[in-house]
């Protein structure tokens, strides 16, 4: 299905989300962060510790991941604790969605289409 302009127009504000997130996982370090808080809340100094990694990178990557909506993070004394913002994922899990929902259909239109060929030839 071609791009119309009242669905571009209409879908501006997901795609800006969901470039957002891509953008962000483009990045290994900050998958490796992300697989570092599946298992839960981390501290920075934890996630550091646990990458090849300075502290002021790692802070730096999560300052994107949290642009993104990707992580959350909570003071807890000196410390900032990061988790996994799920709704972050959702604008990404929407567009990809989306994206196979069209690419089915269509396979299913070039199969039927086939299957109307050889139908017809016999």
């Amino acid at each position: 299905m071609p791009c119309r302009r009242l669905i571009v127009r209409g879908n501006l504000p997901l795609v800006a989300t969901y470039e957002a997130v891509l953008d962000a996982l483009g990045d290994r370090t900050r998958r490796q962060i992300i697989d570092c808080l599946r298992t839960g809340p981390v501290a920075v100094g934890e996630i550091a510790s646990q990458l090849p990694v300075s502290r002021p990178a790692i802070s730096q990557h999560l300052r994107v991941l949290r642009q993104s909506g990707l992580v959350s993070f909570e003071p807890s004394g000196t410390r900032n604790i990061y988790r996994l913002d799920p709704a972050g994922l959702e604008s990404l899990r929407g567009w990809l969605d989306d994206f196979w929902t069209t690419v089915l259909e269509s396979l299913a239109t070039h199969a039927e289409a086939i299957a109307r060929a050889e139908a017809s030839s016999t």
